[in-house]
C-alpha cells in the first residue's frame, strides 16, 4: 500500500504542477484570451468530483492533488475572466 499512495502522490503533483507554466505565463503575459472558458470550468468541475470521491474514500493523494488542483484552476478561471478579453 505504500507504495501505491506514494505513486499517487508523484503523479498528483506532476499533473497539478502542470498547471503552473500555463498561470505563470497568463500572469507574465496579461493575456488569456487563448484559454478556452468551457475547458477551464470541466476541468474545475472534473478536480471537485475527484475531490469529494477522494474525501469519500479517504485517500489522501486524490484529496491533496486535487485540492490543490482546484485552487489553481479556480485561479486560472478567475485570470481568464479578467485577461481573457
Amino acid at each position: 500500500m505504500v507504495f501505491a499512495e506514494s505513486l499517487g502522490l508523484v503523479a498528483g503533483a506532476l499533473v497539478t504542477c502542470s498547471m503552473i507554466p500555463q498561470l505563470t505565463r497568463v500572469f507574465k503575459m496579461k493575456s488569456a484570451h487563448e484559454i478556452s472558458i468551457l475547458f477551464t470550468t470541466l476541468l474545475l468541475l472534473g478536480m471537485l468530483c475527484w475531490l469529494v470521491y477522494g474525501i469519500y474514500l479517504e485517500l489522501l493523494p486524490v484529496i491533496l492533488w486535487n485540492a490543490i488542483g482546484a485552487v489553481l484552476v479556480t485561479l486560472l478561471m478567475y485570470l481568464k475572466l479578467k485577461y481573457g478579453r
